[in-house]
């Protein structure tokens, strides 16, 4: 049976892909499963539509992500975080990822979650840290952060 694929299928193909495959694939995995659709004129427009519409709106969001990583590499974005210290220069506590997501977030106003900081240890100490976002694969601007004793 001819079958487009809607989905990338391990040892099939790529979604989008016409591919000859035996009946009973067909009908009890891939259509089952809304993996594939018959190869017919109709849904192969349709299966070429929504491949334009996801790249389209892969490359708004690739887009979106270039420039928050030129906002946030360029301004070279330092903040503070204000945190009890004991003397010296260590703190009670730690500046964890998540308390960083959030504070980049309401500084640029982008949605970053705690995953997209990269941090190899909490910081606990007082001073300048350097740090990096991970927006994408290739997106990865280096952001300040300054710990300050809190007042």
């Amino acid at each position: 049976m001819k079958v487009v694929l809607v989905r990338d299928v391990p040892r099939v193909g790529k979604a989008g892909d016409v591919k000859e495959v035996a009946d009973g694939y067909a009908r009890n995995f891939l259509l089952r499963r809304n993996l594939a659709r018959p190869a017919t004129p109709t849904a192969l427009k349709e299966v070429e539509a929504q491949l334009q519409r996801e790249e389209q709106e892969h490359q708004r969001r690739l887009d979106e992500l270039t420039k928050l990583a030129q906002q946030l590499e360029g301004l070279v974005l330092t903040f503070n975080i204000k945190a009890k210290a004991v003397e010296g220069e260590r703190l009670y506590g730690s500046i964890r990822d998540n308390q960083i997501a959030e504070e980049l977030a309401r500084v640029t106003g982008a949605a970053i979650d705690r995953a997209m900081v990269v941090l190899e240890a909490p910081i606990r100490t007082l001073g300048t840290h350097e740090l990096t976002v991970r927006l994408s694969k290739d997106l990865t601007p280096k952001v300040k952060v300054v710990v300050a004793r809190e007042e």
